[in-house]
């Protein structure tokens, strides 16, 4: 057992945990902490009950586990791809999850629930495209990571002519989810959400061993007895289910994903996919984030993809000098 990644994934389940608290007790109503405390556990008055379990609570738990399917399915992405791009951002599934709700929205007026599955039906679609069009006796990193670019570039320009198709109420709808955010948010979007990580975070995880070892090369996993094909290809259905189910739910959040990962592993200073910190330093990437929309810019609330996206963008720009320094792009 490494005991520096065992230590930063518990202390990034209490930093999420903490900030959950603190942001449910903000808003126009200030809670203090103690009292959300005791209000989570029964023992608050019938006014605060109210409050925190059926206006905040919800809201929370969304971001907690939007960003730990983001964190955790860009973990998958990047250590299949083996490149630290091979991100949902990058590949083109959140603007694919994009054009299912826009099609949803724009060509249907759909309910909220149908824009949520509409979202669902375009990320899987489109992570089905890039592994089709990837494929060459094998999957292979950079070739994933080429062809994503290409499809996303598409899909870009289809959520363009959707968005010129609609009216002056479906667009400024479309803007509104495109953005990313957690306004909003209730029971009903908690539970297929949970229902759907209960399932495949403990599938990915009895599925690490073999990541681990494709991450030396196809030839050595084939020689240590790893089916790679098949794990590759069920780890990539789960990375594609995650991050299109966290898009469904709080809508295309940008970045989470992306930079997760890379600051969980420069934290653990582990090898491997870090897949545990990196599930939950997204979880507490996004409950920070949201935290910061909330308080940092005074009456103003932002949506949370915007400070996600202007975080992940400093970041991918630093990463990309980075790597370009070290002569790997």
């Amino acid at each position: 057992m490494d005991v520096r990644a065992l230590t930063v994934v518990v202390l990034l389940l209490l930093a999420a945990l903490t900030a959950s608290v603190v942001l449910i007790g903000t808003g126009d109503f200030p809670i203090p902490a103690g009292d959300v405390l005791r209000t989570l556990v029964g023992e608050g008055d019938p006014g605060q009950e109210f409050i925190v379990t059926e206006l905040r609570l919800p809201r929370v738990l969304v971001g907690l586990l939007v960003g730990a399917s983001l964190g955790l399915g860009g973990a998958l992405f990047q250590s299949v791809s083996r490149n630290p791009l091979g991100s949902p951002d990058v590949l083109g599934l959140g603007q694919g999850a994009t054009a299912g709700a826009l099609t949803v929205i724009v060509l249907f007026s759909g309910s909220a629930g149908q824009v949520a599955l509409g979202a669902l039906a375009g990320g899987l679609v489109t992570g089905f495209a890039i592994y089709a069009l990837a494929w060459k006796r094998g999957v292979h990193g950079y070739r994933l990571v080429l062809v994503g670019i290409g499809v996303s570039a598409i899909v870009t320009a289809v959520n363009g002519y959707l968005l010129t198709r609609s009216d002056i109420v479906d667009a400024a709808r479309a803007v509104v989810w495109m953005t990313g955010s957690l306004d909003g948010r209730d029971w009903d979007q908690v539970w297929p959400l949970l229902a759907l990580c209960a399932v495949l975070v403990p599938l990915v995880l009895a599925n690490s061993r073999g990541l681990r070892m494709m991450e030396m090369g196809d030839d050595v996993s084939y020689a240590l007895g790893v089916r790679v094909e098949r794990v590759r290809l069920l780890l990539m259905l789960a990375a594609v289910l995650l991050t299109a189910s966290a898009t469904a739910a709080a809508g295309p959040v940008g970045f989470v994903a992306l930079t997760a990962p890379q600051l969980a592993r420069r934290l653990t200073r582990s090898p491997g996919p870090n897949l545990a910190a990196s599930l939950c330093m997204g979880a507490a990437l996004l409950v920070t984030a949201d935290l910061a929309s909330q308080r940092a810019f005074g009456a103003e609330q932002l949506p949370v993809g915007v400070v996600t996206g202007v975080l992940g963008g400093v970041y991918l720009l630093w990463l990309l000098v980075t790597e370009r320094k070290a002569g790997r792009i």
